[in-house]
């Protein structure tokens, strides 16, 4: 997931952060909301390396920034076509993510899954894609906390991930299941943040 470490802005209410108990999740306000959405067929998931902007370099899932006035699905789909150029529909979501950096800087992500689409991936300015198979996702390669998270959520599981980040790195962890209702209610929710 995009993390908040790279992030400019700060997130309102946070002080002094040095364990996850210092941070009251129920009233956290992230500068930052973002989307994930992983692409499935068969046992293969959609993956991209990522070439410029946010994670270039890492591979990741397509995805970026909700804008302002946009609910999550909506903005996990537009991010789906602008970085490799498929259609998506019946988006599932599968976890919120929230990422809070001990210098202050947040993001909350909201992850999709999906097997229905269409056209075919193509590459693109911001993002070349590829096929990937579950058991041989390359997580060396990627954020540091998707080995947590990602494999519960590819397994059909639905997940709050609460973390603790210091330079990219993963200081601290929680993650729960919860009803896949609770975060559709969530996903369809209009959240951008205003740049």
């Amino acid at each position: 997931m995009p993390h908040s470490s790279r992030a400019t802005r700060k997130a309102s209410g946070i002080e002094q952060i040095r364990t996850l108990a210092d941070i009251d999740f129920s009233n956290w306000c992230p500068a930052e909301v973002a989307t994930l959405t992983f692409v499935r067929r068969n046992d293969d998931v959609l993956l991209i390396h990522k070439l410029r902007g946010h994670g270039a370099g890492k591979v990741n899932a397509p995805g970026g920034k909700v804008d302002a006035g946009e609910s999550p699905r909506i903005a996990a789909a537009r991010e789906t076509r602008e970085e490799v150029g498929i259609m998506t529909a019946d988006l599932s979501c599968r976890a919120e993510l929230r990422f809070q950096d001990v210098d202050g800087t947040s993001m909350r992500g909201y992850v999709f899954v999906t097997r229905n689409f269409t056209g075919t991936p193509t590459a693109t300015a911001e993002a070349d894609p590829f096929w990937c198979a579950i058991a041989e996702i390359p997580y060396a390669s990627m954020w540091a906390d998707d080995v947590l998270w990602l494999p519960r959520v590819l397994s059909g599981e639905c997940v709050v991930a609460e973390f603790l980040m210091r330079d990219d790195q993963v200081e601290a962890h929680r993650i729960v299941t919860v009803a896949e209702e609770r975060l559709a209610e969530l996903a369809q929710q209009t959240q951008g943040v205003a740049s």
